[in-house]
């Protein structure tokens, strides 16, 4: 589904701030991406969702060759037979990916319904067709009783919640969630783990970027990637 095969990442004149990162990630699998602060696992999963491009190396992601040469735009991308990937191929993979920013991302003048809903609104699927789904996934992640509630009157865990359930609603192949228990208390950070492992079991690929080496724990059959100095130190 993944793979990095020496990528390199550098901001600029300065030193890379990635080196040599080479891994892969099989479709099914569950890996948590840990390390310390500024170690470089945010920039990394950018280049997994193509909003950063690496300054040398290839990633491969769902059967397509991603290197340097990604447009500074990302419109184009040098394709496995030299030739070109364009823009709405770009679109395509994205749309195969469910992420979990860290900033939660939600949109304050939209519902939490809408909130959700708004991936499935990209696709110009009627609403008929999803609302049954969008509501049932809300109450899986314990927030029915309120998805008609705007962000703001929201407690930090149901925002998180609420944007692993936006990142969830299209049924993805990859999950990425970037320090997705980094503002809630232990048991909720439990109990988020818990909805992207029922993922995990579900069929997709999940990787959890995180510094918390007890949450980690808990999920003792996830392979770890860790992160020092923008190397690679371990992958078990």
């Amino acid at each position: 589904m993944l793979s990095f095969e020496n990528v390199g990442l550098r901001y600029g004149d300065a030193p890379e701030t990635l080196q040599d990162i080479t891994f892969d990630i099989a479709p099914g699998s569950f890996q948590f991406l840990t390390g310390p602060s500024g170690a470089g696992k945010t920039s990394l999963l950018r280049m997994i969702t193509l909003s950063l491009r690496p300054t040398r190396g290839v990633i491969r992601l769902m059967g397509h060759n991603l290197g340097c040469n990604v447009g500074k735009d990302l419109a184009l991308a040098v394709g496995d037979q030299g030739g070109k990937i364009s823009r709405q191929d770009i679109v395509a993979l994205r749309r195969r990916m469910g992420v979990v920013f860290q900033d939660f991302r939600l949109l304050d003048h939209l519902t939490l319904y809408e909130n959700v809903a708004l991936p499935l609104r990209l696709r110009e699927r009627e609403e008929t067709s999803y609302r049954a789904e969008v509501i049932e996934l809300l109450e899986w992640v314990g927030l029915g009783d309120v998805r008609n509630a705007r962000p703001p009157s929201l407690s930090g865990g149901e925002k998180q919640r609420a944007a692993i359930a936006r990142a969830l609603i299209a049924r993805p192949e990859l999950v990425l969630a970037d320090e997705p228990t980094g503002n809630v208390d232990p048991t909720l950070a439990r109990r988020i783990l818990r909805l992207l492992i029922e993922m995990h079991k579900a069929g997709a690929a999940v990787m959890v970027a995180t510094h918390d080496l007890g949450l980690m724990d808990h999920y003792a059959l996830a392979r770890r990637l860790v992160l020092a100095d923008g190397r690679l130190l371990a992958f078990e």
